[in-house]
C-alpha cells in the first residue's frame, strides 16, 4: 500500500511495512521511480520513503535549490516520516552529495548509510586518482550540462537528452528536462547560494558502498573504499554494471543490500535525538 504526502510542495511516497525507514534519494537524470526494484523488493520489512529532488520533477515549476534550501527540506521530510527514530539513508548520485551532507549536519537522524558510485569525489585523493583524460571528460560533461541548464527550453532538453543518450541512463526519457542539471550549474558558477558550505564526509556510522566497475573512470578512490571497508558494520561491493548498478543488476543489488541491513539491524534500533 502507497501513502502520500506533501512535505515543502513536495510529493513524498511511503511503501512497506515495519519498524525502521529507508529513504532513498536519487541523483542526475533520475526521480523517484529509480528505486522501483529497491522498494519491491525490500517493502516487505521495512518502511520505504522517496520522493524525486526538488528541482528534479518535471510537472513542477522550473527552480534550483541551494544546498542549505536542499537540505532543510530532507530534514522536514525525515522528521515527518520517521519521528523519533532514526532512518538508513540508500544514496545515489547527487543523492549521495546532498545525502552525505545531511548526515554530517544531522548524523542524530541517520543510522545507517547505503552510498552508490559516489564515493570522496571532493578528496585530493580522488582528484589525483584521475587520468587527465578522465579530468577533461568530467569537465565536458559536467559544464554541458551546466550550460544546458542555462539555456533551458527546447535547446536545453535537446543538450540534456543528447548527454542521456551519451551515457546510456536507464531513466525513462518522458521525466527528464534540464531543469535537473541545476546542481552543475551550481557547482561551476556558485550561483543560488553556492556548493561552498559542503563538509568533507566522514561516516561514522555503517556504511554499504556499492559502486559499479564498469565504467569510464570512477567516482571514489581505492585508498578510500579500502580504509571504508576496514571500519566496523561497513562494507564495500563492486558490480560488473555501469554507473547505474541498482537498475542494470536488480536482484543482486537487492540481496546484497537485504544482507548488509540484517548484518547492522543493531544499529538502527536507537531514537532519534530531536532538537
Amino acid at each position: 500500500m502507497r501513502q502520500q504526502i506533501q512535505v515543502d510542495g513536495i510529493d513524498v511516497f511511503i511503501e512497506g511495512e515495519g519498524d525502521e525507514t529507508i529513504v532513498m534519494l536519487h541523483g542526475w537524470p533520475d526521480t523517484y521511480r529509480l528505486w522501483d526494484a529497491q522498494v519491491a523488493a525490500l517493502a516487505p520489512r521495512y518502511r520505504c520513503v522517496r520522493f524525486t529532488l526538488p528541482g528534479f520533477d518535471c510537472a513542477k515549476p522550473r527552480r534550483a535549490y541551494g544546498l542549505n534550501e536542499m537540505l532543510a527540506i530532507f530534514e522536514r521530510i525525515v522528521t515527518q516520516v520517521s519521528p523519533g527514530r532514526k532512518v538508513t539513508l540508500m544514496l545515489h548520485d547527487w543523492g549521495c552529495v546532498f545525502g552525505y551532507q545531511f548526515y554530517m549536519r544531522h548524523p542524530e537522524l541517520v543510522s545507517r548509510i547505503v552510498g552508490v558510485d559516489i564515493g570522496d569525489v571532493e578528496s585530493k585523493a580522488y582528484v589525483k586518482s584521475l587520468s587527465l583524460g578522465a579530468k577533461l571528460m568530467v569537465l565536458w560533461y559536467q559544464l554541458w550540462l551546466a550550460v544546458a541548464w542555462k539555456v533551458g527550453g527546447g535547446l536545453g532538453d535537446w543538450m540534456t537528452h543528447f548527454m542521456v543518450r551519451l551515457m546510456k541512463v536507464p531513466a525513462d526519457p518522458r521525466y527528464i528536462t534540464s531543469a535537473m542539471n541545476f546542481p552543475y550549474y551550481i557547482t561551476w558558477t556558485g550561483a543560488h547560494g553556492s556548493y561552498r558550505d559542503r563538509q568533507r564526509f566522514v561516516p561514522a556510522c555503517p556504511m554499504l558502498f556499492i559502486y559499479g566497475s564498469r565504467k569510464p573512470f570512477m567516482f571514489h578512490s581505492r585508498p578510500w573504499a579500502e580504509a571504508l571497508a576496514t571500519q566496523p558494520g561497513c562494507r564495500v561491493l563492486g558490480f560488473k554494471a555501469d554507473h547505474w548498478p541498482m537498475a542494470r543488476e536488480p536482484e543482486a543489488f537487492n540481496a546484497a543490500v537485504a544482507t548488509w541491513l540484517d548484518d547492522t539491524a543493531s544499529v538502527a534500533a536507537p531514537a532519534a535525538q530531536v532538537r
